[in-house]
């Protein structure tokens, strides 16, 4: 026989006492009072937030679409207001418009002109040269080792000096002081002994130029395998985010010194740092753009334009290609889909050959006489020095807070517009009290009574028949609720936040 359940089982708290009424005698002496302890307050950071404290994250959004955004005068204004405020008002509002439109094309022209990424090509003069020291025939000099001859190489590059060339970035004075700190600097140009002009100093400098430098030696037989094994130097991996460069990325010169009593050949491999980088084109793909050297969308953009001047896009499908005898030779088809062409030039592009600068080490002493240094002028690529300017004129945070100050200004011109749109209410609507107070008060009793009558769901509707009848109480598919409207209605309503969250 199972037993009877408890009244409170399993409710999660201990049963009640029985109540006894007050006129019940208590049964033997009384119990001692037992102290009830004071309430302790509670800390402010354990007390859980109400429910109605809860922001919302519709609420702001809520509070944004609540704000008046028009900032046009209302209509009428210009009857009931003194001077000519409104008009030269509406003449802002005009002036204002045609230079917000300005202001956005300059932009848009701004940023197209970022995104082309322009290049300027320049001229480097590279120094190559070499010193001597504890050669053979150095040995009767005071403090030399005989047997230790060795030499030291230097290559140095600088950007020439274009006056003629509006392009040419300006250099500043700081960068002038401290290319005279240079002592290294070469001062020689060529065997005329021209000095080489150090007051200006490129903003760009050697090493910006390249990713890495080789230096490769030719193996003599009476030469050791560790003299001749190849010097190089590579650019370390920057952050995007890096403003400085390290100083063994940001140099103008690099050296090296290496134990050789004999005169060496070498070779100087400089392998270019360009953004976006160029690759070299197979002979194929130059026929069609008429280039060697070209960036991928550049490369992409030129085969557009030879697909439009030739007229080899399809009727029906802008997309599809028709390939003409230069174009089958690159991709081996006779349709291509214009979006699958970035994919398929990888075979036809590789990576442009390094540039390479023979140089003989000389430690002979009829060399050194007279030693001069071997010289090359190669081009080197820049960025536009407009895009840098283009850059601080998008990136000013001037214009963010300028921004933000106009929005400011424009919220309160909302404001100022809507109480004008409040205050052309009661005026219009005193005035209308004033002309025929009777006839006004009637009218106005009248809509407040369809007002509240259309609240309180007791409204007249088209057919005479108000929101109690039959029609509305009626279901099924004939009914007014089974209509879209009804349901466009009940969907909205349970889309709404509060009805999401069961308030």
């Amino acid at each position: 026989m199972n037993a009877p359940i408890p009244p409170n089982y399993g409710r999660g708290f201990p049963p009640q006492a029985a109540q006894r009424s007050p006129a019940t005698p208590r049964r033997g002496p009384p119990a001692a009072a037992m102290p009830v302890p004071m309430p302790q307050p509670v800390p402010p950071q354990y007390i859980p937030p109400q429910r109605g404290m809860q922001q919302h994250p519709n609420d702001a959004a809520l509070r944004r679409s609540r704000k008046p955004t028009d900032r046009n005068i209302p209509d009428g204004i210009e009857e009931v207001a003194i001077g000519e405020g409104v008009q030269q008002y509406k003449s802002l509002r005009d002036l204002e418009k045609r230079l917000d439109a300005a202001i956005v094309r300059k932009r848009l022209d701004i940023q197209d002109s970022i995104s082309k990424s322009v290049k300027k090509y320049r001229t480097m003069r590279i120094w190559i040269s070499n010193t001597a020291e504890s050669q053979p025939w150095q040995t009767a000099a005071p403090g030399n080792n005989p047997g230790s001859g060795r030499y030291k190489v230097r290559i140095e590059g600088r950007l020439l000096d274009d006056d003629t060339d509006p392009t040419a970035p300006e250099d500043s004075d700081d960068e002038a002081d401290d290319d005279n700190n240079d002592d290294d600097a070469m001062e020689q140009d060529g065997p005329n002994n021209t000095k080489k002009s150090s007051t200006k100093k490129p903003k760009q400098r050697f090493s910006h130029f390249f990713k890495s430098l080789t230096v490769d030696f030719d193996k003599p037989a009476t030469v050791m395998p560790e003299e001749v094994k190849p010097v190089t130097w590579t650019k370390p991996q920057l952050p995007p985010n890096a403003v400085t460069l390290p100083p063994t990325a940001d140099f103008d010169s690099i050296q090296f010194s290496r134990a050789s009593q004999e005169n060496l050949n070498v070779t100087v491999s400089l392998v270019r740092d360009e953004t976006p980088e160029r690759y070299k084109l197979s002979k194929e793909l130059a026929e069609v753009l008429d280039v060697e050297e070209e960036t991928r969308s550049g490369i992409v953009l030129g085969i557009w334009d030879y697909i439009r001047a030739m007229g080899l896009q399809e009727d029906e499908e802008k997309r599809l290609v028709r390939c003409d005898h230069r174009l089958r030779s690159i991709f081996g088809r006779e349709q291509m889909f214009f979006p699958q062409i970035p994919e398929s030039i990888g075979p036809h592009t590789s990576p442009i050959d390094p540039i390479r600068l023979p140089y003989t080490i000389r430690v002979d002493e009829d060399y050194h006489k007279d030693p001069t240094p071997t010289v090359y002028d190669i081009q080197v690529a820049l960025e536009d020095p407009l895009r840098s300017k283009m850059l601080a004129l998008t990136q000013n945070p001037q214009y963010t807070a300028s921004m933000r100050q106009i929005s400011t200004l424009d919220d309160q011109v909302a404001l100022i517009v809507q109480a004008l749109t409040h205050s052309r209410a009661r005026h219009s609507f005193y005035t209308a009290l004033s002309k025929d107070p009777a006839t006004f008060v009637r009218r106005w009793i009248n809509s407040q009574r369809r007002d509240l009558e259309t609240i309180l769901g007791e409204a007249t509707r088209g057919g005479g028949e108000d929101g109690s009848g039959p029609e509305f109480r009626r279901g099924g598919t004939d009914g007014v609720w089974d209509t879209p409207v009804a349901r466009e209605a009940v969907r909205y309503m349970l889309a709404k936040p509060e009805a999401a969250m069961g308030r």
